[in-house]
């Protein structure tokens, strides 16, 4: 991975020279949660100007990227990050505990992130996604291979979401995806038991084999309920 990102900060800087002002890595691949075969390779640009010209010239790059199976680069200047920061708060708060910069100054320390929408946000995101799960349930095959796909396909967003809550309700922020899982079951009472054997999979410690893949869907998304319905419940109240 550190050849392809010296790679990508190489072919970012020929492309928009003066224009690009930063390159940052964000999310698990930051971290030591970051696992090949499941994690994605966020970047984020930040430059000096985003008009349609300015990001043509980067297309090339970021075709480039994507082909080497990451998402394409996330561009912004500096100052629509500031203006932004009070509607991306989970987004920027992330960005600004699990980042590296692979160029440019590091503005995400000295970043505040206003956090008074914060809760609202958490709220939407976990109603919105629980609805995704449902419609995901529906609409795909009746198979084992495609009720294991739902559920790592929404693990990470999950976690985030997670993590986001405990935020929201004045806990300490947990430092891992099975810390916010662990976490939010204990502020909802909730049984994480479908999320632990996903992410146990994940990591390699449980073969496909060996998981009840029904049994663990409907635990998995019992517990998207419970969490949801109780960080609503909390947060309206307090």
């Amino acid at each position: 991975m550190e050849t392809k990102l010296s790679e990508l900060v190489a072919r970012l800087k020929s492309a928009a020279g003066d224009n690009l002002k930063a390159v940052v890595l964000y999310g698990s691949a930051a971290t030591s949660e970051y696992q090949g075969k499941h994690s994605d390779v966020n970047t984020l640009c930040v430059v000096e100007r985003a008009a349609v010209a300015d990001l043509e010239r980067m297309h090339g790059v970021s075709d480039w990227w994507m082909k080497e199976g990451n998402p394409a680069p996330v561009i912004f200047t500096h100052e629509e990050l500031v203006r932004s920061a009070d509607v991306f708060a989970i987004e920027l708060l992330d960005m600004k505990h699990r980042h590296r910069m692979l160029f440019g100054d590091d503005f995400l320390e000295k970043m505040d992130v206003p956090l008074r929408l914060h809760r609202l946000q958490v709220e939407r995101e976990l109603r919105t996604n629980w609805m995704r799960l449902r419609q995901a349930v529906v609409a795909s095959p009746d198979s084992k291979k495609a009720r294991l796909g739902i559920m790592l396909a929404s693990v990470a967003t999950f976690c985030v979401l997670f993590r986001h809550a405990l935020i929201g309700a004045g806990d300490p922020e947990p430092h891992t995806k099975r810390e916010a899982v662990d976490g939010v079951a204990v502020l909802s009472g909730g049984d994480p038991s479908g999320f632990r054997s996903i992410l146990d999979f994940r990591a390699g410690q449980v073969r496909e084999k060996d998981l009840d893949i029904e049994a663990t869907l409907h635990s998995y998304s019992e517990f998207v309920e419970v969490v949801t319905n109780e960080v609503d419940r909390r947060f309206e109240t307090s």
